[in-house]
């Protein structure tokens, strides 16, 4: 069920076997794996084995967070991943090292109403996409919704995935979005049964609405 239009879906947090299968059915574009051992959604080492056999065209994601760039590479070769999700506070430097390793990089950032959108300035020129996600003392995933209209302030032509705690119903708010930079929506925990464990059913049943309010 790949979409048309121009905005991607990825769906991140996988970690059991049988459903990283039902959902590469689905063909989202971007399929994210978290390699950061605290969280609740850290990928099996056995289920982590199936992630180069995940058919083209989806986009295998490893997300770390503040990881030894060595260990980045070594996932990236082992699994044969496509992108790479940055969550910690990780350096333009850093990033712009891991884009020599021939993935897209995308780096996360937290938004508040406290958030200063110039420090995305210096990350420019080293990250593919920013993912904008809601602030919170964890790395994500906290199914919180943060204030979309806060992304009046981001003066920036890079392109970025939408994150934090998206649910059904917002599929009628996305269509109200007037913004070319808009690359992606991010789902997460607000389709899951358990972390780690996505309702495929749900899943369906936004991007069978999402294609409709595209169409």
């Amino acid at each position: 069920m790949m979409l048309p239009g121009e905005i991607k879906i990825k769906v991140c947090g996988m970690s059991r076997a049988a459903n990283i299968a039902e959902l590469a059915e689905l063909q989202p574009h971007y399929m994210g794996f978290i390699f950061y051992p605290q969280s609740p959604r850290m990928i099996t080492p056995v289920s982590a084995e199936l992630i180069r056999y995940i058919p083209e065209p989806i986009k295998t994601t490893g997300v770390f967070v503040n990881e030894e760039i060595d260990k980045v590479e070594a996932m990236i070769r082992q699994h044969g991943l496509k992108a790479i999700q940055l969550h910690g506070n990780e350096s333009p430097e850093y990033c712009k090292t891991l884009q020599a390793f021939n993935v897209e990089v995308i780096k996360a950032f937290g938004i508040d109403e406290d958030f200063d959108f110039t420090v995305l300035e210096s990350y420019v020129d080293a990250v593919d996409f920013f993912l904008f996600d809601t602030q919170t003392q964890n790395y994500g995933g906290s199914g919180k919704v943060f204030n979309w209209q806060l992304l009046d302030r981001y003066n920036l032509q890079k392109p970025y995935f939408l994150s934090g705690g998206i649910d059904l119903q917002h599929v009628e708010e996305i269509k109200k979005i007037n913004d070319k930079r808009l690359y992606a929506i991010d789902l997460n925990s607000r389709f899951e049964i358990e972390p780690g464990l996505k309702d495929i059913n749900k899943l369906q049943r936004f991007l069978k609405e999402l294609i409709e309010v595209q169409d």
